[in-house]
């Protein structure tokens, strides 16, 4: 399969991700929120899965825009700007949730399927990864 990561390059990836976890965490519990907000919101980028109930395609394009460091991003740059706990606390758990995702090995997903990420194959696909060409680009 191309366009996945391998070797050291994807250890350092999912090293990063935990990195992230970490940090998130850190900054979560000294900015003072509710943990119990961020138990109720820390799997909420999930519901992205449901783009994969109109196909892979769909699915790939509504997994990746929730699994994006883009979004979260901008929730804790408006957070950070305008005084506003709701989108800082949206920012931080979001940066978590693709922090965990990723040191899992959860990557970025291709629209051949759910299991073929930027950081190699995962689940059952590992069986029939070798036989499904992903071409760059998609």
């Amino acid at each position: 399969m191309t366009g996945e990561t391998t070797g050291a390059v994807r250890l350092v990836l999912r090293v990063e991700g935990l990195f992230m976890l970490i940090a998130t965490l850190l900054v979560y519990s000294k900015i003072g929120l509710s943990w119990g907000v961020f138990a109720l919101l820390f799997l909420t980028p999930d519901l992205s899965f449901l783009g994969y109930l109109a196909g892979p395609r769909l699915g790939a394009l509504t997994y990746n825009t929730a699994h994006s460091y883009i979004g979260a991003i901008a929730c804790l740059v408006k957070g950070f700007f305008f005084s506003a706990p709701v989108f800082l606390s949206a920012g931080v758990i979001w940066c978590a949730h693709i922090g965990f995702d990723r040191a899992l090995g959860y990557g970025l997903k291709y629209s051949a399927g759910f299991g073929f990420t930027h950081l190699g194959v995962i689940g059952k696909f590992t069986k029939i990864a070798s036989a499904t060409p992903i071409r760059q680009g998609e």
